[in-house]
C-alpha cells in the first residue's frame, strides 16, 4: 500500500489546502474528487492550480499504478486527462488516456 511522499502532500496541498491531515490518504485524485471537488468546475479549477512538473510527475504515478486514475469518476478522469493533454501533451498523456479506455470502457 503505498505512502504518500513530501511530493504526494505538496500536491495534494494545492489541490485541497481546506485538508487539515493528508498524511491517511493513499493517493492523491480520489480524495480530492471524491471529499473536496463541489462538482466538475471545482474540479477543473483545482487541477489548474498545479505546475506542469506537477501533471508530469501524476502522470508518472499512474503510470507506475500508484496513483488510481480509475478510482475517480469518468467525468473527473476526462477533466484530468483534457487537462494533462494540455499542460503536459504527448506520449504519456496519450498512453493514459488509452488505459484508461482499455480498463473502464470509457472514452475520456
Amino acid at each position: 500500500m503505498r505512502k504518500l511522499n513530501e511530493k504526494d502532500i505538496a500536491i495534494l496541498t494545492k489541490l485541497a489546502p481546506e485538508m487539515h491531515q493528508p498524511i491517511h490518504y493513499r493517493s492523491i485524485l480520489p480524495p480530492v474528487s471524491m471529499h473536496f471537488a463541489a462538482d466538475d468546475e471545482d474540479f477543473r479549477d483545482r487541477l489548474e492550480r498545479l505546475s506542469v512538473d506537477d501533471f508530469k510527475y501524476l502522470a508518472d504515478r499512474i503510470l507506475d499504478q500508484s496513483e488510481c486514475l480509475l478510482c475517480i469518476s469518468p467525468e473527473f478522469a476526462r477533466i484530468f486527462l483534457d487537462k494533462l493533454e494540455e499542460k503536459v501533451p504527448g506520449e504519456a498523456a496519450e498512453c493514459i488516456r488509452e488505459l484508461y479506455k482499455s480498463s473502464t470502457g470509457y472514452e475520456a
